[in-house]
């Protein structure tokens, strides 16, 4: 059996005391209803934007590549328009389901 050296014990203590600290840090708290909505507001204008300008960027490549602008880059978009309204979607759902509980 092998013996675990001291500096290797002191290192998993102070690991252990740094996890209890950030445990207790971490406690549940009950955030306002104008954070929630905040945070809320904020990932549903991530999530659309996000899918557009990406299903844009590829867009754009396909078109570069293919030399067929800018048909591509319109189909994309809208593709990642469709993709950002779907994710809003599944996060209205969650929520909702969060709500219920």
């Amino acid at each position: 059996m092998k013996k675990i050296p001291e500096d290797i014990k002191r290192l998993d203590e102070k690991i252990a005391d740094l996890k209890s600290k950030e445990k207790y840090v971490r406690q549940d708290r009950q955030e306002s209803e104008f954070v929630h909505a905040t945070k809320a507001g904020f990932r549903v204008g991530t999530e659309l934007l996000s899918g557009v300008l990406v299903g844009a960027a590829m867009g754009y490549v396909l078109d570069g590549i293919f030399s067929i602008r800018p048909w591509l880059l319109v189909i994309f978009m809208f593709l990642g328009g469709a993709a950002g309204v779907v994710n809003v979607y599944r996060f209205a759902k969650t929520e909702e389901q969060k709500r219920k509980e």
